[in-house]
C-alpha cells in the first residue's frame, strides 16, 4: 500500500477590523466663546438682581415706576400750565412793568415735567434750558412779554455793576469746539470780539453793564451762567410772584441779593 500523503489543513488568517480614527472637535472661534461666556455671566447677574430686587448700585423703588395715572396727571399739569400762561399775558394788570434799567438778569429757578412744550420753548429761546442757570438780556417790552409767559419758572431783576463783574469773573465761559472754556485768558476774548473793540474781560464786563452796541455779539460769545443751588430757605418753591411773598417774577434791584447767594 502506498502511503497517503498528509493533508495540509488551510489555516484561516484572522480578519483585522478597521479601527476608526477619533473625530476631532469642531473648531469654535475664541470670539464666539467669549461672547457666550459674557452672555451667560450677564444672564446670571440679571437673575440675581431680579431675585434681590436690586438693579445695579441703585435700588429700584416702587415710587420710581410711573403708573398710568401719573402720565394723566402730568398731561393735565402741562395743559393747565398752557392755560395759565395765556391768562397771564391777557390780564390787564399783567402789562409789563416800567423799565428801570437797560439790563436784566434772568434766573431759571423751577420747571421740570409740569411744563407745557410751549413754555419750554420760550425758556430754551432765552438759553434757560436747566434750573439755576442765568443769562443777561436787554430790557425791552418784548422781553417782558416773554417773561410773563414763563413767570412761574423764572425770577429776574436789574443787576448792579458789581454783580455783573462778579458773575463774569467767577462764572463766565465760552464754548470752543463744543467744550466750555473759562475766561481766564484775554486772548480768547480778543480773538472772538477784538473786531468790536473788546480785548479783555474788563471790556466784556463794561459792554454788558452799559448794554453797549455790541451787546448781542457778547451774549452770543458767552454761555449761560451756571449758578450754585441756593441754601435751604432761600427759595421756598412758591410759584407766586416775589412781590406777593413768592419766589418768581420781578425782584428789581433785590436780584442782587439772590445773585450773591448763588454765585
Amino acid at each position: 500500500m502506498s502511503e497517503e500523503e498528509p493533508k495540509v489543513m488551510a489555516v484561516e488568517e484572522p480578519t483585522v477590523m478597521a479601527v476608526e480614527e477619533p473625530k476631532g472637535l469642531d473648531y469654535i472661534p475664541e470670539v464666539i466663546l467669549k461672547k457666550r461666556k459674557n452672555r451667560d455671566e450677564l444672564a446670571f447677574i440679571r437673575k440675581k438682581q431680579l431675585e434681590l430686587g436690586n438693579f445695579g448700585k441703585k435700588k429700584k423703588k416702587v415710587a420710581d415706576i410711573k403708573r398710568p395715572e401719573d402720565f394723566v396727571l402730568e398731561f393735565r399739569a402741562k395743559e393747565v400750565d398752557l392755560i395759565r400762561m395765556k391768562q397771564r399775558v391777557k390780564r390787564p394788570k399783567s402789562s409789563p412793568a416800567p423799565i428801570n434799567s437797560n439790563l436784566v438778569f434772568i434766573i431759571r429757578i423751577q420747571g421740570k415735567n409740569d411744563m407745557h412744550p410751549k413754555t419750554k420753548k420760550v425758556l430754551n429761546s432765552m438759553q434757560l434750558r436747566s434750573t439755576f442757570t442765568g443769562v443777561f438780556a436787554k430790557a425791552t417790552d418784548g422781553l417782558f412779554q416773554k417773561l410773563l409767559k414763563v413767570q412761574p419758572y423764572v425770577t429776574y431783576g436789574y443787576p448792579s455793576d458789581k454783580s455783573v463783574k462778579d458773575l463774569i469773573f467767577k462764572k463766565g465761559y465760552t464754548i470752543i469746539e463744543g467744550n466750555p472754556v473759562p475766561l481766564t485768558d484775554n486772548n480768547i476774548i480778543e480773538q472772538a470780539l477784538g473786531e468790536h473793540g473788546i480785548f479783555c474781560i474788563e471790556d466784556l464786563v463794561n459792554e454788558i453793564s452799559r448794554v453797549g452796541v455790541h451787546f448781542r455779539e457778547v451774549m452770543r460769545f458767552l454761555g449761560p451762567l451756571k449758578l450754585n443751588k441756593p441754601e435751604a430757605g432761600v427759595l421756598r418753591g412758591k410759584k407766586q410772584v416775589f412781590s406777593d411773598g413768592g419766589d418768581t417774577g420781578n425782584r428789581e434791584d433785590k436780584i442782587n441779593d439772590l445773585i450773591i447767594k448763588m454765585n
